[in-house]
């Protein structure tokens, strides 16, 4: 079962363009909760694809590719809470504090958005009150009555990373990442790597930290609450087949490393 959120509908979102997020297992049982910010590619009807074809919003830059089905495979085997937001990075990544340069992006790996260009502050705004504002809303609201009902929290940030940038092979399989607190980070490090057919990457391809990044510093750190960020190459859950095996992969390491996660509050 699933629930969606419609409150985003404004001048922005008209009522023929889709919910901003959808909830997976909304009554799930399992203490892990995953989210995934780059879900979806899709860009309100009155922008117009953002001056873009299909095959900009296709790649990399428009969403993270194979991570909506590998959250959905994943949450459906750990019977969890998981959110997925239906609309482009690019519109407005909803991973990025309202201050970042690369919250509404004029140019993304070498392309440039030209319905991002030369926005004015009530432009922006409209964006933050109509996607990244209700999302992490919903987010905030199970956080806490997770809180309140005294359940305990496992929080995954789900992502994927594209093979190649700016020229570079990217020989990682999948990439650990944290902040300030490493403890999910380090044992999914371990166990990850313990597999034996894969190359790990430690804050690699990406870091985190509180300029660049939301739901680590927001919903993990400052809650206080045990989570890791995962980043998984995408031409490895490129299709069903990848999707699943992934999350078949992730929940026999996650329940794996359950019982030592909920030793740590």
């Amino acid at each position: 079962m699933a629930d969606s959120g419609l409150q985003g509908v404004t001048a922005l979102l008209g009522a023929d363009d889709p919910a901003i997020y959808t909830v997976h297992n909304p009554h799930g049982v399992s203490p892990f909760l995953l989210l995934a910010d780059h879900a979806g590619q899709r860009v309100p009807q009155a922008l117009q694809d953002l001056g873009l074809p299909q095959a900009e919003l296709d790649r990399h830059i428009g969403w993270d590719i194979g991570i909506a089905g590998t959250t959905r495979a994943l949450a459906k085997r750990l019977d969890a809470w998981a959110i997925e937001q239906t609309y482009s990075r690019l519109l407005i990544d909803c991973n990025r504090p309202l201050v970042s340069p690369t919250l509404i992006p004029e140019v993304s790996d070498g392309t440039v958005v030209p319905g991002n260009r030369g926005l004015d502050p009530q432009q922006r705004q409209q964006r933050i009150d109509a996607i990244h504002a209700p999302y992490h809303a919903r987010i905030d609201a199970e956080l806490d009555r997770r809180r309140d009902a005294a359940v305990p929290t496992l929080l995954v940030m789900m992502h994927s990373f594209t093979p190649a940038m700016a020229g570079m092979e990217r020989p990682w399989h999948a990439g650990v990442l944290y902040h300030q607190d490493t403890r999910f980070a380090h044992a999914l490090l371990q166990a990850l790597r313990d597999e034996g057919d894969l190359v790990v990457g430690d804050n690699q391809p990406y870091s985190v930290n509180s300029n660049s990044d939301y739901a680590v510093p927001v919903h993990g750190e400052g809650r206080g609450l045990v989570h890791v960020e995962l980043e998984i190459r995408q031409d490895l859950i490129a299709d069903v087949a990848g999707q699943q095996a992934w999350a078949e992969r992730l929940e026999r390491i996650f329940r794996s490393l359950q019982p030592e996660l909920l030793t740590w509050k």
